[in-house]
């Protein structure tokens, strides 16, 4: 009970300044102001999951389903003429029809269109974040600022040519697979009784967060090894940088969270580029006494990661 309290502290801390980084959207309109590509990408994000999308859902609730309702009533009160109140298959006809024009506007429209957003939005988030880290490095930014010396170091020391882009691909290989089984394992736990949701809610901060500063270390070109040693050593940071980004799914519908956290991410990814997040936590330990305890956040993805990758033996002697 006492270490528990003694952890108390310095996770409050450290998620109320990840919370607070996360929160300085002002650096979108520095970053804005400095590159007119970046300001074109976002602008385009807007246009594509705001005003199209989560215009076409506001137009099928406030138009659409109230058009369908009036011409095809689902109570037998409202039909025009009384004698069909006496056909009880008028109203399911009525009914039937009313869900098969909507499921028609889902399947011809929207369903293309998420698929559509998904794919055009996650290629628009990659050079969102190049061009923000391309203004970062042109203000000749300290490296140090925004990671920590060890890792600037590492990625010196990395092997050059063929061999580094064989590495570099296999990181990333190896990164998707650990994050899509942690997707599936943060769903899963969504589902367990009384403290689901709050786990639930915990792990997709942690796992956008991780989506938002890898574009960073990406960039910087840190390894896969230091960049989860730093993530689950500063995990309450992280999980505070990413509380933000996943409010929406627990107050909207799926479709409008998807619309509105397409819009949200890229601001975030911003605010992720701009963050000294080595410097911010380092300022921070004078603050509270004790160390946080790293969490193996990615315990279980990794063991069934590795799993995977064991099936395909050359794979695994490349990791």
């Amino acid at each position: 009970m006492e270490s528990l309290a003694s952890q108390a502290r310095p996770a409050a801390v450290l998620w109320l300044a990840g919370f607070l980084q996360a929160a300085r959207l002002h650096r979108v309109v520095s970053f804005c102001v400095s590159s007119r590509a970046l300001s074109v990408r976002i602008a385009q994000c807007f246009l594509l999951n705001g005003l199209i999308f989560l215009g076409s859902l506001l137009i099928l609730k406030s138009v659409v389903i109230p058009t369908l309702l009036w011409m095809l009533p689902e109570q037998c009160n409202q039909l025009g003429e009384q004698h069909l109140c006496d056909h009880k298959a008028a109203v399911a006809i009525y009914s039937f029809l009313r869900f098969g024009l909507v499921e028609i506007f889902y399947v011809f429209w929207f369903y293309p269109l998420y698929v559509f957003s998904f794919i055009l939005s996650a290629l628009w988030y990659n050079d969102i974040a190049k061009h923000a880290l391309d203004v970062v490095k042109s203000k000749r930014l300290d490296l140090t600022e925004g990671l920590d010396a060890r890792n600037i170091t590492e990625s010196e020391d990395r092997p050059e040519g063929f061999d580094r882009v064989a590495l570099g691909i296999g990181e990333q290989v190896y990164s998707i697979l650990l994050l899509t089984i942690f997707f599936v394992e943060v769903s899963v736990i969504g589902y367990i009784p009384y403290f689901g949701k709050a786990m639930n809610f915990l792990l997709l901060s942690l796992m956008y967060a991780y989506y938002c500063f890898e574009y960073k270390w990406n960039f910087f070109a840190v390894s896969l090894n230091k960049r989860l040693d730093f993530f689950e050593s500063n995990w309450a940071f992280f999980a505070g940088f990413g509380g933000p980004c996943v409010v929406p799914i627990f107050f909207f519908s799926p479709l409008t969270s998807y619309g509105v956290m397409a819009i949200l991410y890229p601001l975030f990814v911003l605010t992720a580029a701009g963050t000294q997040e080595e410097q911010v936590i380092d300022e921070l330990k004078p603050s509270y006494e004790g160390k946080l305890k790293r969490i193996p956040v990615f315990f279980v993805a990794k063991r069934l990661t590795t799993q995977v990758l064991q099936l395909f033996p050359e794979t695994q002697k490349e990791q």
